[in-house]
């Protein structure tokens, strides 16, 4: 709390301070008294009751080095006098004879942080029996109740400086995210298209896989600029948006989303069982959308070694979708923050993401009216989407 200015305000908002040096004046017959700003160069007055036209308004100062706030600045005690012409410490002390007071009494104002913020002080030309107890009690309970309000008042202000900080990096980093998703899906639909082209030539063997690399990899960045366009769309307009259907097949759908994600992991196994035995009223692209990255992070995280395990199935009421993969139990702590934007574990080699996948899918559900559970232990850990039927 170095500006000036901001201290004389922050002293001058606070109620409490005008009733302080008022019951201070009333109740010691002082003549003067304050709340004043010390720092290593300069003593400045925040707040003053002036009975004895000592001549400082707020925003006064003194010369500090004339001042015996500066002595108190150094060894941060309180400093009593009740007559000064009888004081054997400050009788020829040049404070007051240069300022013509008999009596004095100045109290440190420490912050909560333990910096030293100034003094809580009153004189009066007048000798007076500042040195009772009820009296210097009173005069350290005002301080720390100043200091008390001066430590909040800078945390409120550094909490809102910090929330307007985060807001402008987010809008930022939103909008960023936003353009850069739609500059990205043009160029990557073209270079999906001229693998298709290839993979229908008569090609080599060589020139197949090279094809099929580049098919596999669009796929992944299709995923992705999806993910981004969705989290820059639901933060930045009005949310996920649905195409409700009812006739669309929702199980070639799923099969068609696996199709491709086998094709990326060849070597990972994938049991599937699927019943639906009554048409889903939803939109069948989104849950396909959340589909792809609840069984793309089952693969990305699961122990390879094992199969991934998808379940879709619904009754009269509940369509249910489970992916459940072999991996180490999750803690607590990591469950609560999945769904958190820009959120990840860690992953293999050639499989970062940005942390959103999980954030759309629970975001595609909740547009859903559903919900996406997790349930892990040491063996197993299982992402459940379940929503209504009807």
């Amino acid at each position: 709390m170095n500006n000036i200015e901001s201290c004389v305000e922050n002293i001058n908002n606070i109620p409490a301070v005008r009733s302080i040096l008022d019951v201070i004046c009333g109740t010691t017959g002082m003549g003067f008294a304050a709340v004043a700003r010390v720092t290593d160069h300069r003593w400045i007055a925040c707040a003053v009751r002036d009975d004895i036209q000592f001549g400082l308004i707020p925003g006064g100062e003194l010369k500090l080095e004339t001042t015996i706030c500066n002595e108190i600045r150094d060894h941060q005690k309180m400093v009593v006098i009740d007559h000064v012409d009888s004081d054997p410490l400050y009788a020829n002390h040049h404070t007051p004879l240069m300022y013509g007071f008999q009596s004095y009494i100045s109290v440190p104002i420490m912050l909560q942080n333990g910096q030293f913020f100034g003094t809580l002080c009153a004189i009066d030309p007048r000798p007076n029996q500042l040195s009772k107890k009820e009296i210097t009690d009173m005069f350290s309970l005002f301080a720390d109740l100043i200091a008390f309000h001066l430590s909040a008042v800078e945390q409120v202000t550094y909490s809102n400086n910090q929330l307007m900080e985060e807001r402008e990096i987010s809008e930022l980093r939103e909008q960023f995210i936003a353009i850069l998703g739609h500059d990205l899906r043009n160029p990557v639909t073209a270079v999906s298209n001229v693998a298709q082209l290839m993979m229908r030539m008569p090609l080599d063997d060589r020139m197949k896989r090279l094809a099929v690399i580049i098919q596999d990899s669009t796929f992944r960045m299709r995923s992705l600029i999806d993910n981004i366009l969705d989290f820059a769309s639901g933060r930045l307009g009005d949310g996920i948006k649905l195409n409700y259907t009812i006739d669309e097949p929702l199980e070639n759908t799923l099969l068609q989303i696996i199709n491709e994600l086998r094709i990326i992991w060849p070597d990972r196994e994938i049991d599937v069982n699927i019943c639906l035995t009554q048409p889903v009223y939803g939109d069948g692209k989104r849950i396909a959308q959340l589909f792809s990255n609840l069984l793309g992070n089952a693969l990305t995280y699961g122990d390879p070694e094992y199969a991934v395990n998808v379940s879709v199935n619904c009754d009269d009421d509940t369509f249910t979708l489970s992916v459940t993969n072999k991996c180490d139990k999750i803690p607590e702590i990591i469950i609560s923050k999945l769904f958190q934007p820009f959120t990840r574990g860690e992953v293999k080699n050639g499989q970062q993401g940005l942390g959103l996948g999980l954030y759309i899918a629970s975001e595609i559900a909740r547009a859903h009216n559903g919900k996406i559970t997790i349930r892990s232990d040491d063996k197993h850990t299982s992402f459940t989407f379940t929503m209504p039927v009807k």
